[in-house]
């Protein structure tokens, strides 16, 4: 088999829980700010423009949870706490950073896609998909 073909994985129940956690949106981008440096939690809500606070303190219990950031609370008043990668989390910078990088090339050739399979939707020009 070539090497440019992936080799997807055939134990479906091993797999899908693993990516489940991280391939949702604000994993992804939470990981790629912690990639650069740490951050404490009004940081990362900055950055990740759109996020609410409970989306972004439960999406930092979950990566805490599966090893992928860690959690230290500084000693200053009020109390801080600062988010860090791990190793784990840090081990997801290279395939975050291809679709990263995917997106970019790609994302208005999607947005084309879906315009005309929309405008194709609308003028009745797809028939109804059947099993």
């Amino acid at each position: 088999m070539s090497k440019d073909v992936l080799e997807l994985p055939l134990d479906v129940t091993a797999t899908r829980p693993i990516l489940e956690h991280i391939a949702n949106k604000w994993t992804v981008l939470i990981l790629s700010v912690l990639c650069t440096q740490p951050a404490r939690f009004n940081d990362l809500k900055r950055r990740l423009d759109g996020i609410t606070h409970k989306a972004l303190s439960e999406a930092l219990k979950r990566l805490e949870r599966n090893g992928l950031i860690s959690r230290k609370v500084l000693p200053m008043q009020p109390v801080g706490v600062e988010y860090t990668i791990t190793a784990l989390g840090c081990s997801l910078r290279e395939p975050f950073a291809a679709l990263y990088n995917w997106s970019l090339a790609n994302g208005s050739a999607m947005k084309i896609a879906q315009r005309a399979y929309d405008t194709s939707r609308r003028n009745g020009g797809l028939e109804e998909e059947s099993e």
